[in-house]
């Protein structure tokens, strides 16, 4: 990249690509800055991710952002990783440096910033967090609560041979793995419930649960922003639970990825929110 002069390009890689607000954000703040560049959307199977990645290098893109289901290829296939890429496993931005390939999860802190703004960090500290999921974003939640002193962390996922592999990649982290039907019992004595699995997500299964047993004082995040209010969030709000949507973590995560590939470092703002719940509303 040393040597390249002409606009700076970055892609999203996704199986599928096309729900991401992605290249809405990054198209806003390209415009914003005044910069020459473009970041555009790639729907990429996952046998042909290696390939695309090696494509776009050798095509002098900057960069690119990874998405499901590719966060654990984007780790094993770059080099010189972050510290909270190699904690997590995965990778949702990579950077193309000359020949080499650097893998960052810009995650973790996407979400701690976006948790604080909306809840304050001390609501991490206060009682047992229950994440649904065990992916690459659910590792970058159970981190990031880790840090912001969760006591205990009660992961339900479907596959619990996955939830295990999270358990070990977090090995210091206070992390209980619960059975994905004992969810209601996880919920018990909980102060947060984090969604980070993609059901809820558009065009994705429905997430079928019950806030029954959640303790009234619990706090409520999804990190699925398309729809910005999924049924898990409504149904939060009408039992009276504080909530965080998934766009402030969307915005957070994508602030060090803009600065690595377009060398500014872009603000987020409520008229990017406004922005992106346009987009959405379009649909």
């Amino acid at each position: 990249m040393s040597g390249h002069t002409g606009p700076r390009l970055a892609a999203i890689i996704g199986w599928p690509a096309s729900h991401s607000l992605s290249p809405v954000l990054h198209g806003y703040w390209l415009k914003k800055y005044g910069i020459s560049g473009a970041y555009v959307p790639l729907s990429v199977r996952p046998e042909d991710f290696g390939e695309c990645v090696a494509a776009l290098a050798r095509m002098e893109f900057a960069g690119a952002s990874v998405t499901v289901p590719h966060k654990e290829a984007a780790f094993a296939l770059s080099v010189g990783h972050d510290e909270d890429a190699i904690a997590t496993g995965a990778v949702n931005t990579l950077v193309f440096d000359d020949a080499k390939i650097r893998g960052l999860n810009t995650d973790v802190n996407g979400f701690a910033t976006a948790f604080a703004e909306s809840f304050g960090e001390e609501a991490a500290k206060s009682a047992p967090a229950v994440i649904l999921g065990a992916g690459g974003a659910a590792r970058a939640v159970a981190l990031a609560l880790w840090r912001m002193g969760a006591p205990e962390i009660r992961i339900a996922n479907r596959t619990r041979a996955r939830a295990q592999t999270m358990r070990s990649a977090l090995k210091d982290a206070p992390i209980e793995i619960v059975e994905w039907a004992d969810w209601a019992n996880a919920f018990e004595g909980a102060g947060l419930l984090v969604n980070a699995t993609s059901l809820g997500l558009a065009g994705q299964p429905a997430l079928e649960i019950s806030l029954e047993k959640l303790p009234q004082a619990a706090v409520v995040a999804d990190i699925v922003y398309n729809p910005l209010e999924t049924n898990l969030l409504r149904a939060a709000r009408a039992r009276g639970h504080k909530t965080m949507d998934g766009l402030g973590m969307l915005m957070q995560q994508a602030v060090p990825a803009f600065a690595a590939w377009f060398r500014v470092e872009p603000q987020v703002t409520a008229g990017l929110r406004a922005t992106l719940e346009k987009a959405l509303t379009r649909g």
